[in-house]
């Protein structure tokens, strides 16, 4: 069903992409953006990762720095059947946590430095899971597919604003005023599917992942425990390049009512929901509120004692 909805708001995206390119151009217009669709998703696909964990300034990690976490994530990745990822660590306070790579022989896991001080072993593994669900599933494709599609249509408007005149606006198929509608709405509706993809994708990742690290509780605990911290703790490159947000395993973005408007991710009340069923609706819903660590639970530092 996931991926039925996602193919379905894929295909409107792309649709709203062509009649955008037709208002503003006719026939022409749609047959031009309908080839810089095609162009820029194989540029941003071809170099994603790249591109993700350079604007996050992630570092690799190698089983020497992090023993641990990379004994860790490789039997997480044998029991999803996916080659092992290489990872990367970012140094933010912020505990999240994103999966990049055109396929799963070129995935990418990175954490933050927050992550692995805030959960313990159990709940790392659960969100680990998570990420290599987005990347069995290659929702990090999907994901730049609508990324990239959506940052067109905005192009579009903003160059035909910029560029296409008032005086040829009466030409076209929905008059001066229909058009001027078009370049406004067609953005922000490119915006909505875009995040309705995002968040159909982190349902099924959530299911996925707790089915790889069997363990659906861990996740919900983690995913509890990540939206407390992450509420009032920056991450200053998500912030800066907020167009990866979708990446992260929580909406990485902080502060202002319209992060809240256009939150990339659904309600982690409802993400916890659902997992504790797949629990069997054993335990209670973890808090959302406060951030105090649970007794005898230890930070993962990704080193041997």
């Amino acid at each position: 069903m996931g991926f039925v909805r996602t193919t379905l708001l894929l295909a409107a995206l792309t649709g709203l992409f062509v009649t955008v390119g037709f208002v503003l151009g006719g026939e022409g217009g749609a047959l031009v953006a309908l080839a810089l669709a095609l162009l820029t998703n194989l540029f941003a696909w071809w170099n994603s990762d790249r591109l993700a964990l350079a604007a996050h300034g992630a570092r690799p990690l190698d089983p020497r720095s992090a023993p641990d976490l990379w004994s860790l994530v490789g039997e997480l990745a044998r029991r999803a059947g996916l080659p092992m990822p290489r990872l990367y660590l970012i140094e933010a306070p912020q505990p999240n946590a994103f999966a990049t790579g055109r396929t799963p022989e070129r995935a990418a896991v990175a954490v933050t430095s927050g992550l692995l001080a805030a959960l313990d072993r159990r709940e790392l593994a659960a969100v680990i899971a998570h990420e290599l669900a987005h990347i069995r599933n290659r929702d990090t494709l999907t994901m730049t597919v609508a990324a990239t599609l959506a940052g067109a249509i905005a192009f579009l408007a903003n160059v035909f604003w910029l560029f296409g005149g008032s005086s040829d606006q009466r030409n076209h198929p929905l008059g001066a005023i229909g058009t001027l509608l078009m370049l406004v709405l067609a953005p922000l509706a490119a915006t909505l599917l875009q995040l309705a993809i995002s968040r159909a994708r982190e349902y099924e990742a959530d299911r996925e992942g707790a089915r790889i690290c069997g363990d659906p509780a861990a996740l919900a605990s983690a995913l509890a425990r990540i939206e407390a911290l992450a509420s009032h703790s920056l991450l200053p490159t998500a912030e800066t390049h907020p167009a990866t947000a979708p990446l992260f395993i929580v909406h990485p973005l902080v502060g202002s009512s319209l992060s809240a408007l256009f939150r990339t991710h659904p309600p982690t009340e409802e993400r916890i929901r659902r997992l504790l069923a797949m629990a069997g609706g054993s335990g209670t819903a973890p808090t959302l509120v406060g951030t105090t660590r649970r007794r005898g639970s230890v930070p993962f530092t990704g080193r041997r004692a």
